[in-house]
């Protein structure tokens, strides 16, 4: 039963997700195309900071890993079939797997502000990359993504909305199933009380590396899927502020919950969105760039007041995980 539910819900959800394609006109589709690449990160997040307890201010770098590794694989690989493309997002999610690996292990050693900062530093540094090794990665120009034609007559659009909400309900399927099972246990032990944990007989540091790892892969098909949106890959697409709006979102949306996930997928293109055309027409040239960030924060200050576990909260019928 525990594996059926999520099987169910998604199911219904691809339903949705085609008919709402069929209906929607094209920049309503991209924006729902858009919302399922960050579902896949924020739900990655989730797991990582609310059901594990561990602050990640760095998500925005493992996007951007996943992302270049598709747009370099795809101009290596043009011309050769459709079948490419499943190979780079492949590739892109295996590589920021392994990244997260790296970084997880050196996560499961800092707590609090440390571990904050060494995710904050792996933000820093991947833009920092892109201009060192200016001759692979184009510097701050980035780089084009090659893709094929959709088959068919099939709009691109619609096209892309249904790559990257196959990337998003097969990673929701995936964790619903995952948070159930022992192991989703042993990430809520470990995060209300270590040493209960390790009394318990659980392995908290291979408990956090493995979320951490789960996370990073999440993060790396969102930005896999980001790059086939763009059509292209730039340091300024994933820029620091990326990962403080990634964990305002799931925080808004709640913490700890796959449904939560949703929600924080979908502020991430709604506000923004609605920022724009707040200040259409309006001369806010100060507040360029700095709009979006504002509105998250006033959006969490009044969440935090009227639901404190966050807008998922709000649901009665919601399940803990």
């Amino acid at each position: 039963m525990r594996v059926r539910v999520p099987a169910a819900w998604t199911a219904g959800a691809a339903v949705l997700i085609v008919v709402l394609t069929l209906l929607l006109p094209p920049f309503r589709t991209y924006q729902l195309a858009t919302v399922g690449a960050y579902l896949c990160v924020t739900a990655g997040l989730t797991v990582l900071t609310g059901l594990n307890g561990q602050l990640s201010l760095g998500h925005g770098a493992l996007m951007a890993t996943g992302a270049y590794t598709v747009a370099l694989l795809q101009e290596a690989l043009a011309g050769r079939g459709p079948w490419t493309l499943l190979v780079s997002v492949l590739a892109a999610i295996a590589l920021t797997t392994v990244v997260g690996a790296v970084v997880g292990l050196a996560a499961a050693r800092l707590r609090g502000p440390y571990l904050a900062g060494l995710t904050l530093a792996v933000a820093v540094v991947v833009p920092a990359i892109t201009s060192t090794f200016a001759g692979t990665f184009n510097s701050d120009q980035g780089l084009s993504v090659v893709l094929d034609p959709p088959p068919g007559t099939v709009a691109v659009e619609r096209w892309q909305a249904w790559l990257a909400w196959a990337g998003a309900l097969v990673t929701m399927l995936s964790l619903a199933v995952l948070v159930r099972g022992r192991f989703g246990l042993e990430m809520r032990a470990v995060r209300d009380d270590e040493t209960a944990a390790r009394l318990a007989g659980v392995s908290v540091a291979r408990t956090q590396v493995l979320a951490f790892v789960v996370s990073a892969a999440c993060a790396g098909l969102g930005g896999a899927l980001f790059a086939v949106l763009a059509q292209s890959v730039s340091p300024g697409a994933f820029p620091l502020s990326l990962s403080l709006f990634l964990l305002m979102a799931i925080v808004i949306g709640g913490l700890g919950s796959l449904a939560g996930a949703v929600w924080g997928a979908v502020l991430l293109v709604a506000l923004p969105a609605l920022a724009h055309t707040v200040t259409e027409g309006i001369d806010v040239r100060q507040l360029e760039g700095n709009l979006p960030l504002a509105l998250f924060g006033i959006t969490l200050v009044v969440v935090m007041l009227a639901a404190p576990g966050g807008i998922a909260s709000l649901w009665p019928l919601r399940r803990k995980t």
